[in-house]
């Protein structure tokens, strides 16, 4: 068992390191039982540190290597120049300016961890971000030091043709015995998390991008042999996000190669390492065959994430570990700004808000809860969340809605211009929004040191007599680990009031002389706050936080036939979706009171109608009617619970589907048929369009499917049998595996598996599909399934695919009230705490919610994080979540 705590690094305690390294001479020679790194860092004091001419001690980061020998300006030092303790090598420099040359043995045949430098396969590979580059070799490992890198890779010719490093290639040769070498050099000052190399029997794409300078740029996407087929999807995004690039941001691509390489063991889903991006197989390989449409566009999402970071994280980066969002909200706020205008801005936005709800508003009220910029950390692999990554997103967006798109643009401009080349901080990016825009966002910055989920309660009242409608705000947030006040936010709240036609009335406040059109967004900066609008003729109706303006809760008491009104009205598709999602979460509420107190189940019919009149309409976007078709899903149900009660929550919602399906089942039939038919006679094409009338078809089957009638058990196996793609496919099967057609769904799964059984990243799905699945047994069929011969705990996509899957969306299953889910998922953290602390802290998530749970569970649920934290040595990253959910 841990005896100590590891460190706490603190945010306030940040300083400048004592020495700069100015150039990164790397030398890699792999071998199969080994590598060695030879390392010549070219180093200086650090001016902004040189209060003395005293020197003080160098401190190189490394762990886990074998340090052969070491040299200061050519003298080799002996073991009592230095000392190394496994974390730190320390020395003592003799001048101002030096060299330190070393050789490390390092084993990456071994390396389940999958942090440095490890095997894929057949394939070296690294991983550096946060911390892995010190187990590489020793060095200045955090993003504020940044150095020009030269990298020699030498290696066996023939089993690892192709090797590749950052920046552009320089030389090449053979040597004798089999071997060969090449060497890369990075113009671009870089820190050495952004460090990667490759060496590898891959295969290629190539093609080209000429930049708006008018620069030729190659493009290469590297992969095994078996998946040359699978990158063209890949290729496409990638020309995209570069012309997107420049015509919305300005950022034209700086080196004259750009280079992808799909790696199958990989923790993360991509890293942006400068010019050789490496990439998790499942965000890089689509084909309609092998590839669901969701899977399409988050190939393309991330393609452009990780292309976009060459701006905004790489040739821009992030002075420390806590400054985090500073590269990833922005640049996940940049790949969902791209993918809305590639596809439905709408759909987009409903996707990215129902995600953030159900996922980072739960972890804003768990143990781990942390402000966008954390103010300490044990464990920084830890901090790859999503508050950082998708609230930081949403705080990027707020400061676009405040200074508008334009102010936007000119803001980010600045930005690069002042920081290209320098490490910097969230307080940077702030200041160039204020410089560009003559605006102060001092209060603003509370939503990147304030944790939690703000509330904003809203009231109205209409005054008759003198025709104005006040709306009250009130805005609160609740206590968090380390935070117990909050001070108000800049709250953004984008609205439009609706006559009672739907139309948007024109808005003017108390004080304005005329009317300031019919959508604005009011800046809520008080505790309690209240607007005015005048010349009201009749009592509105408000929309309220159109497209999700501000990542908060919203409170405003509508009643069932408003939701239904603006359902049908708002011209605010968000909120059209919105109204929809609020008017079934009352009757799925109200349905698991009945399921609660032993009553029979009755719904409210004002849901069906509502989603008869989004069916009959032909005029509507399908993709949407999809969207508005689908339910509050259990997750976000039990999230928003006081007391998450699974076992109610899973009957009431499979209730209201049932009845959805009985009562509309002649339009979801008809839409099924039409979409369906289209689909038999219609290329697959990647494309908005398409996967619009695939979505609509996919959850009208879902549904019909819960009627049990056989005309539809044939449709959806002639669906699963003759699809030419795996969106419908994949739907077919999940929706037999969730049916009672217990020889059906035996049959899909067995010709599912017999046909993929050599595609690693299909039956991944494969597996999700029953490990989601809430039917009787599921522990037992997910335990079964470990012992698949294409099941591995040391594949991470393997134990997302069905450990993760099992834990986060199967409820019924995860928390039956004997505990064996809880034991289950516990004895899967033991193991991996061992073999891949990353993956075994991330796998912790659904115990660390042990409080939203009644008496029983949570007390079994404790139980197995004690159970965890007394297991034996643990790693920093298991260790720092166990602790604080167990505080």
């Amino acid at each position: 068992m841990r005896t100590e705590q590891p460190k706490v690094i603190q945010l306030a305690d940040y300083q400048e390191p004592d020495y700069l390294i100015d150039e990164t001479h790397l030398t890699f020679e792999l071998y199969e039982d080994h590598s060695l790194v030879h390392a010549q860092l070219v180093m200086r004091r650090n001016p902004a540190c040189a209060d003395s001419e005293t020197l003080p001690v160098l401190c190189l980061d490394g762990q886990d290597l074998q340090l052969q020998r070491i040299c200061l300006d050519d003298q080799e030092l002996q073991a009592g120049d230095y000392s190394y303790d496994g974390g730190l090598l320390s020395l003592q420099p003799r001048a101002s300016h030096f060299v330190i040359d070393s050789t490390v043995l390092i084993h990456p045949e071994s390396n389940t961890a999958l942090e440095g430098l490890y095997k894929s396969g057949t394939m070296f590979c690294t991983q550096c971000e946060a911390e892995g580059f010190r187990k590489i070799t020793f060095y200045l490992d955090r993003p504020d030091v940044m150095s020009a890198f030269t990298t020699t890779l030498v290696a066996d010719q023939q089993r690892y043709p192709v090797l590749l490093s950052n920046g552009n290639p320089v030389a090449s040769g053979s040597e004798e015995g089999g071997r060969h070498w090449a060497t890369w050099q990075d113009p671009f000052r870089k820190p050495a998390y952004l460090f990667a190399l490759v060496a590898g029997d891959l295969w290629c794409v190539e093609d080209s991008f000429t930049t708006m300078s008018g620069r030729e740029v190659a493009l290469r996407i590297y992969v095994e042999p078996e998946n040359i087929d699978k990158c063209q999807h890949a290729m496409d995004s990638l020309k995209k996000s570069m012309k997107w690039d420049e015509e919305v941001y300005g950022r034209e691509y700086d080196l004259d190669i750009f280079m992808i390489v799909a790696v199958n063991d990989f923790n993360m889903g991509a890293m942006e390492n400068k010019g050789l991006n490496i990439f998790n197989s499942s965000a890089v390989l689509a084909r309609a065959e092998t590839a669901t449409d969701a899977a399409h566009q988050r190939v393309e999402a991330i393609v452009a994430h990780e292309y976009f970071h060459n701006w905004s994280g790489n040739r821009v980066t992030c002075r420390d570990w806590f400054q985090l969002s500073l590269k990833e909200g922005f640049t996940v706020f940049r790949d969902a700004e791209f993918s809305a205008d590639m596809h439905s801005r709408t759909v987009k936005r409903i996707e990215d808000v129902a995600y953030l709800r159900t996922h980072q508003f739960a972890e804003d009220a768990g143990p781990m809860a942390h402000s966008v910029r954390p103010a300490s950390y044990m464990e920084i692999s830890n901090f790859y969340t999503l508050t950082v990554y998708e609230k930081g997103a949403e705080v990027v967006r707020m400061i676009r809605t405040l200074v508008g798109a334009r102010g936007f643009r000119k803001g980010s401009d600045l930005y690069f211009e002042r920081h290209d080349g320098q490490a910097v901080t969230c307080d940077d990016f702030i200041r160039a929004m204020e410089d560009a825009n003559g605006i102060d966002l001092t209060q603003f910055k509370r939503w990147y040191s304030q944790a939690g989920t703000p509330r904003l309660a809203v009231d109205a009242s209409y005054d008759t007599a003198a025709n104005t409608y006040r709306l009250r705000f009130r805005q609160s947030c609740p206590a968090t680990p380390g935070q117990d006040e909050k001070l108000p936010f800049v709250i953004p709240v984008e609205l439009a009031l609706l006559d009672n036609r739907g139309r948007e009335l024109p808005l003017q406040l108390v004080g304005e002389d005329a009317a300031v059109g019919t959508v604005r967004v009011l800046q809520v900066t008080e505790a309690e706050q209240a607007f005015t609008f005048v010349n009201i003729q009749d009592e509105p109706l408000p929309s309220l936080l159109r497209g999700f303006s501000a990542p908060v809760k919203l409170a405003f008491p509508y009643s069932r036939d408003q939701l239904m009104f603006l359902m049908q009205h708002d011209s605010d598709g968000f909120n059209r979706w919105e109204a929809g999602q609020q008017l079934a979460v009352q009757i799925l509420q109200e349905l698991v009171g009945q399921q609660q107190r032993g009553q029979a189940l009755v719904m409210d019919p004002r849901l069906i109608e509502a989603l008869r009149t989004l069916l009959v309409d032909e005029t509507l976007d399908q993709a949407m009617v999809a969207e508005m078709l689908s339910l509050p899903g259990e997750g976000y149900l039990a999230e928003i619970s006081q007391v998450a009660d699974v076992d109610a929550i899973h009957a009431a919602r499979e209730f209201a589907r049932k009845s959805i399906a009985e009562a509309l089942f002649e339009p979801l039939w008809q839409r099924y048929r039409a979409n369906r038919e289209l689909s038999r006679h219609t290329p697959y094409v990647a494309e908005a369009e398409h996967f619009a009338r695939r979505a609509l078809q996919n959850i009208a089957l879902s549904y019909v499917m819960e009627t049990g009638r056989p005309e539809v058990l044939a449709a959806c196996q002639e669906q699963f049998e003759t699809a030419d793609n795996m969106t419908e496919r994949l739907t077919a099967l999940a929706v037999l595996v969730n049916s009672p057609f217990a020889a059906e769904k035996a049959v899909a799964l067995e010709v599912f598996a017999e046909n993929f059984k050599d595609n690693p990243l299909v039956m991944d799905q494969w597996f999700s599909v029953q490990a989601g699945c809430p039917l009787p047994g599921a522990l037992d069929r997910v335990r079964g399934l470990m012992q698949h011969p294409a099941f591995t705990l040391k594949n991470p996509n393997k134990v997302r695919a069905l450990i993760g899957a099992f834990a986060n969306q199967n409820l019924v299953g995860f928390h039956q009230a004997d505990g064996s889910g809880y034991r289950f998922l516990a004895e899967q953290v033991i193991t991996l705490n061992a073999l891949n602390p990353q993956i075994a802290s991330r796998l912790l998530a659904p115990l660390t919610r042990w409080r939203k749970y009644d008496a029983a569970r949570q007390a079994l649920m404790r139980a197995e994080l004690e159970r965890i934290q007394a297991s034996g040595e643990l790693s920093s990253d298991v260790f720092e979540v166990v602790s604080k959910s167990l505080a």
